[in-house]
């Protein structure tokens, strides 16, 4: 009896998530590789020293999860990942510097399609730390949908900003105040719907996207470079003005002060982050009531979902992504579950969707 329960419990253990490390560091990649082996939920399967013998593995060991480490020579992490996002999709872990070129490449890999970032450890006494972060993110990773990106994602972005001459302008209160909400897998999301707003939007914009210190302004910076709207990192007293994208500051909450200037706190973190979008989404209902439009996009949890209810509930529009569209179907699902979203759409339809909500709302 006791074999037969035995035999039972083995069948219904889950596979542990089938991990390939591709990194040109011998030391990281056999550090990595014991650390991550510990976990019993997790079997590191293969080793790659760069993006080309990376890309000749992936079809044999066919890993759930990749790490990827940015800096590599022969063929760097980017290009390794544009091909991966290209011909083989997989949810991809990025090992990048905490420089401001590491940031940016950061950012630039997010928008490709990776799903989540570690910072790389400076000495073997990090390495633990790091790995016990990267262990919880590759099992939220291994549970992502990630599919080919498009072609528009996998051009590379000019020199040249695209649209350099930008026009913003006060903010009458006679429409709403967007406020786009967003984690896993946001980067991308935001740079397929910012850059698709156009520039008669008769809208201030404000994104809430999860995360640290250090890469929003990057961020910002690589969504200015292809939208119409002027996108900046916010910062304290800037104003609300049409034609301007604000970013929450990585490591920030962000709140509108009685002259509705903006402030930033470092308050204990909400739903386990900062900037949360909650945090701003109250905000913006306590100074416009109903005259807010909120669009939760992708990402885990359930942060967004208290503002977006009280948001409805004054009259204002919620906007909740399709499960179609999400890396991972958490805060737009919460949203929806709780009764709170207005619309359930996908992603290509959501900035279309914003333009015409704001011209149908009365002044």
């Amino acid at each position: 009896m006791t074999g037969n329960l035995q035999a039972r419990s083995n069948l219904i253990q889950p596979k542990p998530i089938q991990v390939m490390v591709v990194d040109d560091s011998a030391f990281m990649r056999n550090s990595i590789a014991k650390q991550l082996n510990e976990d019993s939920g997790i079997h590191v399967i293969g080793f790659a020293s760069n993006g080309k013998e990376a890309l000749k593995l992936l079809p044999q060991l066919q890993p759930d999860v990749i790490t990827l480490d940015v800096e590599m020579p022969h063929m760097d992490g980017l290009s390794t990942l544009r091909e991966i996002m290209r011909t083989f999709p997989r949810p991809v872990i990025m090992f990048s510097s905490l420089t401001k070129e590491g940031a940016a490449e950061t950012i630039r890999a997010l928008m490709l399609g990776a799903v989540d970032f570690i910072a790389k450890p400076d000495n073997q006494l990090d390495i633990h730390a790091a790995m016990a972060d990267m262990v919880v993110k590759i099992k939220a990773a291994a549970r992502a949908k990630v599919k080919s990106a498009s072609p528009i994602l996998l051009k590379p972005v000019p020199a040249t900003p695209k649209y350099p001459d930008k026009q913003v302008h006060t903010y009458m209160k006679r429409t709403p105040v967007v406020l786009i909400g967003s984690s896993t897998g946001g980067p991308a999301a935001l740079n397929e719907i910012i850059p698709a707003l156009p520039s008669s939007l008769q809208s201030p914009v404000l994104v809430v996207q999860h995360m640290p210190a250090g890469f929003t302004h990057s961020l910002s910076e690589r969504l200015d470079s292809r939208s119409h709207l002027k996108v900046k990192e916010a910062e304290p007293g800037d104003t609300l003005l049409v034609g301007q994208v604000l970013i929450a500051p990585g490591g920030f909450h962000m709140t509108l002060d009685d002259k509705e200037q903006v402030t930033l706190n470092q308050k204990p973190p909400v739903h386990g982050v900062r900037p949360a979008v909650d945090v701003t989404l109250n905000s913006l209902v306590q100074r416009f009531g109903r005259n807010v439009v909120a669009v939760i996009l992708t990402g885990m949890g359930s942060d967004g979902t208290h503002g977006a209810s009280i948001l409805r509930s004054t009259g204002g529009y919620v906007i909740a992504e399709d499960e179609s569209t999400c890396v991972v179907w958490g805060m737009p699902r919460s949203v929806v579950e709780a009764g709170a979203a207005s619309a359930v759409l996908p992603r290509p339809q959501i900035a279309r969707a914003i333009e015409r909500i704001i011209q149908s709302m009365p002044a």
